[in-house]
């Protein structure tokens, strides 16, 4: 007997639970299964900057994340020559410093409170797409015994070595990046200054007052002594011999990852011998728990989208590791594509949206490749090189660039969507806006979505001004006609205008009474064409 479900999530890493528990938050019926006989372990990605922290909150994991993790509070590059650059993080771009096995744990059981749970140790063995669903094999690995399933939609979240993107015949270009790194763990003690508490560059005017390298430390019970090392800082250690990040974990531990020689042995005595090469000095692991090498990837999918199957997260974009990055590109991938397709499983979108959901995503996959793709560069840079890159760092510190667009860019303000939402140009973006107006298809962290289930898989429409002004009113009227689309939040005081929110945290639109009255006319257009004589806000259901 054939079992049916709407969506099949393949793959239980973050990305594909992010994807299923979206899915639930939605009222989407969603199967997950995974190859692996039980979930996944180990660090692997830590940093969760601010698209990952949102979907968290919207899941309402964001208070039990924030316990377990390591919450830094700057950026700390030491420079080879001497000195070091402070980069104090704004509340609005603080990561959360968290293995991944333990974001693993809370996703699941944000899927397992909404009532799924993975299906272990089953592998998709076939794929067979058709016009209206996808028919898969399902293979149990304890016994080899076979199901069939047949999807609505079907969702490769399998990683790197996606059976379900080989399935589909999509190409994986790119290439391996020309670098070995070695990644340890374990316990570390010392200084970063050698000339000890207080000599550190700590960021200038407007930086936050630490007292010092290390002054911020705020020691967790039973946590080891790091003696003077920061464990709210995330520090990067720009040697004339190549680049180190030592990373806090909530265990006490440390991080230490960096470009090594061929030959390098995953070895204890590497990491300190790594540890001794980049850092100022003064460090020692008393105990190093793990260490390995690794090499990476920068490759894109051919196509995001294959009729009624999707990829996100690895199985649809792999790239350095440097900066942080993975699954702040992959977890917003689900963001971006869960309240589409939960549009239009209900009815209340057009199937046309999901469209946008490739060029849309892979805008950002470009943008994201080539951040990263300069920090890479920047970490195996040769000594010439690498003396141009830290006075460099310098400048940029002193003209304030790095507070107001590097720490933002890190944290995914700085990624933008093109305008193909809605199938129409957006006004010349060259036009002057006001500060206090963001661009359409930009984020902004004046401006996000309330994370409320109410208000789930709807734009958000915030008006300001009088609550009982025209602008008001026809925000009021637009959210009555279109009632499953959008929610209307007014705020009394200021000037009045308007910002409308995706359901994803991108805005969708910005403006006065003029601009939200064509909002509302490229809203209208994403939504199914009622049958003659339903009466406007009736017909459809969430």
């Amino acid at each position: 007997m054939t079992r049916h479900t709407t969506v099949l999530v393949v793959g239980a890493g973050p990305c594909g639970l992010a994807m299923a528990a979206q899915l639930r938050r939605l009222d989407v019926d969603v199967t997950v299964v995974d190859a692996q006989g039980r979930p996944h372990t180990g660090s692997r990605a830590i940093l969760l900057w601010p698209p990952v922290r949102e979907v968290l909150d919207e899941l309402g994991l964001a208070e039990d994340a924030a316990r377990a993790a390591v919450r830094p509070a700057a950026l700390h590059y030491h420079l080879g020559s001497g000195g070091s650059v402070r980069v104090p993080l704004a509340a609005s771009d603080i990561p959360l410093v968290l293995p991944q096995e333990r974001t693993g744990q809370l996703l699941a059981q944000a899927l397992a409170d909404r009532g799924t749970t993975v299906e272990w140790g089953t592998r998709v063995s076939r794929i067979t797409p058709t016009a209206d669903r996808v028919r898969a094999t399902l293979t149990r690995e304890a016994d080899g015994a076979q199901e069939e399933i047949e999807a609505d939609w079907l969702i490769g979240a399998d990683g790197l070595h996606s059976s379900v993107r080989e399935a589909l015949g999509v190409e994986f270009s790119g290439a391996r990046f020309p670098a070995t790194f070695l990644l340890a763990e374990g316990r570390i003690t010392g200084t970063t200054d050698p000339a000890g508490p207080g000599a550190a560059d700590t960021g200038g005017p407007g930086a936050a007052d630490t007292g010092g390298l290390g002054a911020a430390h705020t020691r967790r019970p039973g946590a080891a002594d790091t003696g003077n090392l920061s464990t709210q800082e995330i520090h990067y250690f720009l040697a004339r011999t190549g680049v180190a990040l030592l990373a806090p974990l909530p265990s006490g531990e440390f991080r230490l990852s960096g470009a090594v020689p061929a030959g390098t042995a995953a070895t204890a005595e590497h990491a300190q011998a790594l540890l001794d090469e980049r850092s100022p000095g003064g460090l020692r692991f008393t105990e190093v728990r793990s260490v390995a090498l690794f090499s990476s990837e920068e490759r894109v999918a051919h196509t995001l989208r294959s009729g009624r199957c999707f990829l996100v997260g690895d199985a649809a974009h792999v790239h350095s590791p440097i900066g942080g990055q993975g699954l702040n590109l992959g977890i917003p991938d689900t963001r971006n594509l869960a309240w589409k397709l939960a549009g239009v499983v209900h009815g209340r979108l057009r199937p046309s949206v999901l469209d946008s959901y490739d060029p849309e995503r892979r805008a950002v996959i470009a943008q994201t490749l080539e951040a990263t793709g300069r920090m890479a560069r920047q970490a195996v840079a040769g000594p010439v090189a690498g003396r141009v890159r830290n006075l460099t760092w310098k400048l940029l510190q002193v003209t304030g660039v790095l507070t107001r667009f590097y720490a933002p860019m890190l944290a995914g303000w700085r990624s933008h969507y093109p305008d193909v939402l809605f199938g129409a140009p957006l006004p010349d973006p060259k036009r002057r806006t006001q500060r206090s107006r963001p661009r359409p298809g930009t984020r902004d962290p004046r401006w996000t979505p309330r994370p409320t289930d109410a208000l789930a898989g709807r734009f958000q429409l915030f008006t300001h001004g009088d609550p009982a002004g025209p602008l008001a009113a026809r925000a009021a009227h637009l959210a009555a006609d279109l009632p499953d689309l959008i929610a209307h939040i007014p705020s009394d005081g200021g000037q009045e205008h308007f910002v409308l929110l995706r359901p994803d945290g991108y805005v969708a639109a910005s403006g006065g009474a003029d601009d939200l009255s064509r909002a509302g006319r490229r809203l209208a257009s994403l939504v199914p064409a009622l049958p003659s004589g339903t009466p406007a806000g009736e017909g459809r259901s969430r």
